[in-house]
């Protein structure tokens, strides 16, 4: 078994940059499934979640290249409309190729899709959609079956303002007869990413980052190149290492606009942050303070960042609560933390953590991959070694994740046990 072993106390002191954003890569790589040709994504970072959405494409007919730092992807060959169930079984952001499959070529198959096991995240927002754009949907035996003729522009209103549904019906829309809206769309930086590269590649879409897009169908998309926005999770999570540890870190490759809620919960919390051009400076305080934190769809809180925040604030110095109301089962990194003697008690959508002085270094695991982040976290301010196993889950989001935090102080490696 691969793990990481951490030995704590170690201050993080030097300059960091963060990779580009795997949220954003893997709908970019479902969009090239619209156009023939070869398609170029750049500063895409090498992860396990990019490797199984490479072989999700190539198993389609595509030709997936991945040539220093950039993807080269020709999706001229499709000769399947169905991904293998053990892919998508791997990723739930493989159903992200549903919406392109279905406006391209009016046929897609595959098993209803896994992921991180942190709450049920239902795809009926995603097919409910795809229904009002024309396509007809069965269910049966663990697989989705949709066909169309041709998709029609219709009015869609989102129950929630889902990330992968409001991509998958963009892709969708693109290609589809007529006007498309998209009432109550997910507002994240990710979209507006999507719709940048979609507009390079021929679509007419207005409205992306606010709660309603609107898209003018097209016949036909072209190849683009396209650069990947920076990760905003991976920025933030370096920011809280830099907090936890008393550190000092200037972190380069972040735009500061799409961390705005993480970086006033740092500095309420006594953390002083600096924005710059290209990045920030963070300088951690021996003497947290307590603060509550509330989850919500963007520009609110992230979600993928309560997990770290989480391991920050059992270093306050008081009570602090966070409330996570995006998903129901995102707290399993609590047990964790309390091997390390967090004093966490949870119940329901809320937990309340009472900081002490000091974690413990232990044996702990990766329940998913933010909660991986934040055992590393933990581990990295706590007292003593950690052994984190299921590094795994971690893989999917952090590229070398173990070299960056080495390079500015870190005591950090990856073992076979």
């Amino acid at each position: 078994m691969r793990k990481i072993v951490v030995e704590g106390g170690k201050t993080l002191r030097g300059q960091i940059e963060v990779s580009g954003a795997k949220n954003s890569v893997l709908p970019l790589m479902a969009a090239t499934l619209l156009t023939d040709g070869l398609s170029v994504i750049e500063d895409v970072p090498w992860l396990a979640d990019v490797d199984v959405m490479s072989a999700v494409l190539n198993s389609l007919g595509s030709s997936c290249d991945y040539i220093c730092g950039c993807l080269h992807i020709n999706s001229s060959g499709i000769k399947k409309t169905e991904a293998p169930s053990a892919l998508v079984q791997k990723m739930r952001a493989s159903f992200l190729v549903m919406g392109p499959l279905l406006a391209r070529y009016g046929h897609a198959r595959m098993s209803l899709p896994g992921g991180c096991a942190i709450g049920a995240r239902p795809i009926d927002l995603h097919l409910k959609g795809l229904e009002a754009l024309g396509a007809e949907i069965s269910i049966a035996d663990g697989y989705i079956e949709a066909t169309v003729n041709r998709m029609h522009g219709n009015q869609i209103y989102l129950d929630f303002p889902s990330v992968g549904a409001t991509e998958n019906l963009m892709m969708a829309a693109a290609l589809a007869e007529g006007h498309t809206v998209i009432g109550n769309a997910a507002e994240e930086p990710e979209i507006v990413d999507l719709s940048n590269m979609l507009c390079a590649m021929g679509a007419n879409i207005k409205g992306a980052g606010t709660n309603i897009i609107r898209i003018e169908g097209v016949k036909n998309l072209n190849p683009a190149r396209h650069t990947v926005i920076p990760d905003r999770i991976e920025a933030g999570s370096f920011m809280v290492m830099a907090a936890a540890t008393g550190g000092e870190l200037i972190i380069t490759n972040v735009i500061t606009e799409h961390i705005k809620s993480v970086i006033a919960k740092l500095k309420e919390a006594g953390v002083k942050v600096e924005e710059g051009y290209d990045g920030v400076h963070v300088i951690g305080n021996k003497h947290l303070i307590p603060v509550d934190v509330k989850t919500l769809p963007y520009p609110g809180f992230p979600t993928d960042l309560q997990a770290q925040f989480m391991a920050l604030l059992t270093l306050a110095g008081g009570v602090s609560v966070i409330t996570e109301t995006v998903f129901e089962n995102r707290f399993r990194h609590a047990e964790e933390l309390k091997k390390m003697s967090a004093d966490i008690k949870t119940a329901g959508h809320s937990a309340v953590i009472n900081g002490i002085k000091r974690l413990h270094g232990a044996s702990v695991e990766a329940t998913d991959l933010r909660a991986g982040a934040a055992m590393i976290i933990a581990s990295l301010a706590a007292e003593g070694q950690t052994k984190i196993s299921h590094i795994h889950h971690i893989e999917r989001g952090y590229e070398n994740i173990c070299g960056k935090l080495a390079a500015v102080g870190a005591k950090i490696q990856i073992i076979e046990e």
